[in-house]
Parts: C-alpha cells; structure tokens; sequence
C-alpha cells in the first residue's frame, strides 16, 4: 500500500524571492488556479499585508472556492513582546486562510547574531506565536530556519526548538536547509533523529546551493519526512528552491508514493511551462521531466533504439508527466531520425527509396550553413513538405524593400514595401513598424489578410538572433529564431544569411506559411486521428 506525501509549493512566495521573477496579483491568482487544478494540497501565498500585491492575493482568494489549503507565511513574534499584539500574526490571522506557516530560528548562531536575544526567549517566540494561531483555529507549520546547519552547530539547542512548538501544538515540523549547504547522507541521518524525538508529522525544505535540493528532499523523505516543500521549475533565491517537477513524479513513478490525485501527474508539464510563461522566466530544455528536451534524441543510434523501444532511451513513458517523445534533426542525425520524425508529423517516407538520404544528406547541408532544425520544428516540417512534393505555395514571394528614417528629432522609423503573387494576383503592400523586421511582419500580413483573414490569430512571441561567426565582425553569418503562436499552438522557425534582415525575413515567411498549412492540416483533421505538425511548447 502506497504512502501518501503533502506537496507544499512556495512558488508564489519562496520562489518570487528568484532573481528576475516579479508576480503580480492577477499572476499569483492564476498560478494559484493552476496548482490547485493540478491537485497540490498546500499553496503558500505570501506574507498578509506586506506589500499591495499580496494584500489584494489574500482578499481576492476569498471569493473563489480552493481544494487546496491555501497558506499564509509570517515570522514568529517580536522579541520581548506578546503574540496577541503582534501585527504579522494578526494579519495572518485576518487573510481567512486555513492554514499558516511560521518561520522560527533554530540555529543558536542565528539567535544571537539575526535576532539579538537569547536562547530561552527565541523558545517563548516560536511558542507563543504557535499556540496564538492555534486558538485562532488555524493549521499551524513552523519553518524550522537553518535546522540543519543549527543541528550540526548545537543538536540540543536545534532539537530543543521543534520540542517547544510540538508542545505550543505545532501541526507540522518543517526542517529547513536554508542555506543550502547540507548532503543527503547529512539530511538522512538527521531526520531519523528527529522522527525519534517528536510526534509530530515532519516537513522537509531544502534549497538548491549544491544543485541538492530535489536529492535533499528524497532523503528527507526516505527517513521520515511526510511533507515537502517547494517550488515549480526550482524557483527561489540565489540558486533557487527544491524543484517540485521533478520531486513530484520521482515520489509517484520511482517511489511508490502519492502525491497528486490519479491522472493529474500528466498535468505536471503544462503547468511547470503555465508557470514560467506567467513569471516570464525562460524554462530550460534540460529541466528533467517537464523540460523540453526531457525525452529529446538526436544521436542516430540513440534514435533507431528508441523505434524498436523507447525504454532503451528513455526513464519513463513522456506522456506520464505530460511531455513528449521529441527526435531532432541535425548533422548527427541517421536516417532513422529522418524516418521518425516524418512518421511524427505525419509523412510517410521509405527507407529503401533513394530520396530519404537525399532529405537527410539536405539537413547536414543546411546545418552545416548554420541552420538548427532542432530548435525550429516548423521550418523542418515545412522541409520535409517540399521534399516528399506535400507543399502546396500558398503565395509566392516577389520581392520585398525597406526604408529606415531617422531625424535629429526621433527615434529611428521603417517602412517596409512587399511584393506578392496570391493566385495569379501580384499584391503590393506597404506597411510601417518600430523596426524593420516588425515592418517587414506588419507589411506581410497585410498583403495576406484578404485572402488568409485567419492571419489575425497568430502573432510572434519571441525573436532571437545569434552571430555564428564573430571574427567576420558586421559581415558575419547570424541565425534567426522566430516563436509563433495562434494562442493555441506554438512553433519555431529558422533563417540563416549574412544579413540579419534576409535571415529575419526567412524565418519570418517560414512562420506565416507554417500558420498556413496548419489550417489546411486541421481543417482536414477528420483524416487523421491526430494533428502532429504544430510544436506545442
């Protein structure tokens, strides 16, 4: 019979403390909806009436209905002071939450040096302020701060502390390794101390200065620890919190253990990318599990494996956490990476016929010049439509011209002039933007939208440019990534030229014949039982 582990995220509180990472209200609300979709049973929200932004959290949470706990953090009270009179405890009180986390020093180091009193009255602190909420009616946590490092510096002062809250009625313990510094043999050995010294359920929050957090947090666990603490994709101050995309499904897949309702875990990616859209945070490809290289093979030999069986390279099924199996095309892709990934999106190529090795042989090419198919999935797609004859041209290009201006007085202006061929018609259209790639994009879509009115839904979400060859310095060769979406799908495409405004304008033509052909390929989605051509991100 599997055990049960409360997952605790702090993202809106803990992980807003990341350099970079700024939430408002409206933010942390939606974040909060998505949690509580996704089944996590405790969500931190934030301090009560610290700042404008969790005053308005708190006072809008009352009006929608939670499965989750929501959390309300604070300190203990004031030295040489009472509970009662405290404000922080008293907002906390007044946010109507049902549950509170109180952060308390366990570490006599700390005591003295942050705090300034002494021992017995730091035990009074944590104390009385547990025993207050608790009349309040609340269910109370006490962040044990710097345990680890405390236990190591004084165990009976550290273990005296988490004695004093179990008998003020602490719900639960949460040992915190807040600097980040602790090993798991550490972690292991002093949890099975604690869980033979008090009763009361215990808590792990680890942080991520070892890159230890999520390896903190399992020992923690495998010793005794019922809950832990942490953050979606690792967000958190200097290197970060336990990361709970990775925590989550190792307890539940690896571990035997439960952690999110049944079928929610295939949830997990699409709120660990949710999350890092909102907070406008670049998710890494690598991030294991949620990342968008998770599941990712280029390596010929790895690819022709995983056709035969996807458990000769891969720990788990993709679609357990919501992911996917991806194979990238690039100079070290065989000619099963070519195959797979035509069956992926849809095409049917033969191994015997001389053509597939010509596709391949074009990929090395083109990536050789500088282009990166891996990371442009449409421009590839749209690739392999030419070449197995699918690519019907929606227009064809004429020719394009672009006028910049600047005056003493403004900023620099552009214009941009396109020139098309939509069945037989030749369009001309002009069209002004802030720069002349935006012009170039205004000026297409104009062209188009007569006879593609549909044009409107997409939009560029990200823009990217990097200089392959530095020693040329201005004449070098750059390569542009342009991310599009229709609010629905996301998908990249590739340039490559000398000039950055020809490789923009590739890239961005690639983009707006893609959005093309999605339409054509959805519109005919009764054909096939699934539409593969567009990357969801």
């Amino acid at each position: 019979m599997s055990k049960s582990i409360a997952i605790f995220d702090t993202t809106l509180r803990d992980g807003t403390q990341g350099e970079g990472i700024s939430l408002s209200a409206d933010d942390k609300i939606k974040i909060a909806r998505k949690l509580d979709a996704l089944g996590v049973p405790y969500i931190e929200g934030g301090i009560p009436g610290s700042n404008g932004k969790d005053i308005e959290f708190f006072k809008r949470v009352q009006s929608y209905s939670w499965q989750a706990k929501l959390t309300a953090f604070g300190s203990t009270r004031r030295k040489e002071s009472r509970a009662e009179q405290d404000t922080g405890l008293n907002r906390i009180i007044e946010a109507q939450v049902p549950a509170a986390t109180l952060v308390g020093k366990s570490w006599d180091f700390h005591v003295h040096t942050a705090l300034q009193t002494t021992l017995d009255e730091n035990l009074a602190m944590i104390a009385d302020s547990i025993a207050y909420l608790k009349q309040a009616g609340l269910e109370v946590m006490l962040d044990a701060e710097h345990f680890f490092d405390g236990y190591k510096h004084n165990p009976e002062y550290a273990l005296a502390v988490l004695k004093q809250a179990e008998q003020a009625g602490v719900d639960w313990l949460v040992m915190c390794d807040t600097n980040g510094g602790t090993l798991p043999h550490e972690i292991s050995d002093i949890v099975r101390v604690v869980s033979e010294t008090v009763q009361v359920k215990l808590g792990i929050h680890t942080h991520n200065d070892c890159e230890l957090a999520v390896a903190n947090a399992l020992a923690a666990i495998t010793a005794g620890a019922q809950q832990v603490q942490g953050t979606i994709n690792g967000y958190g101050e200097r290197c970060g919190n336990a990361n709970l995309c990775s925590i989550i499904p190792t307890l539940q897949l690896k571990m035997g253990y439960d952690c999110l309702p049944a079928n929610n875990l295939r949830e997990l990616t699409s709120v660990a990318r949710y999350v890092s859209e909102i907070a406008n945070v670049h998710m890494p490809v690598n991030q294991p599990y949620v990342g968008n290289a998770a599941f990712a093979h280029k390596g010929g030999i790895h690819v022709s494996a995983i056709l035969k069986d996807p458990r000769t390279y891969e720990h788990i099924q993709p679609e357990l956490v919501g992911n996917t199996q991806r194979v990238l095309m690039s100079e070290l892709a065989g000619q099963s990476n070519v195959l797979s990934k035509a069956q992926q999106l849809g095409y049917e190529l033969d191994a015997t016929n001389p053509d597939t090795r010509l596709i391949m042989e074009r990929i090395k090419v083109l990536e050789h010049q500088g282009y990166q198919f891996e990371g442009a999935d449409a421009s590839l797609e749209l690739l392999l439509r030419q070449a197995t004859g699918v690519e019907q041209e929606a227009f064809k290009f004429e020719s394009f011209k672009i006028i910049n201006e600047k005056s003493q007085d403004s900023s620099v202006g552009s214009e941009a002039i396109v020139k098309l061929t939509i069945d037989d018609e030749t369009i001309y259209m002009a069209a002004e933007g802030n720069g002349p790639v935006n012009a170039l994009d205004n000026a297409l879509r104009k062209a188009l939208e007569r006879h593609y009115p549909f044009i409107h839904e997409m939009h560029l979400t990200d823009y990217k440019v990097r200089v392959l060859d530095e020693n040329d310095t201005t004449a070098a060769k750059v390569r542009v990534l342009i991310e599009s979406t229709d609010f629905v799908h996301t998908w990249s495409t590739v340039g490559v030229s000398s000039n950055v405004i020809e490789a923009s304008w590739e890239a961005l033509v690639d983009s707006i014949r893609y959005a093309l052909i999605g339409k054509e390929k959805l519109s005919t989605s009764s054909e096939r039982k699934e539409h593969h051509g567009i990357v969801n991100h």
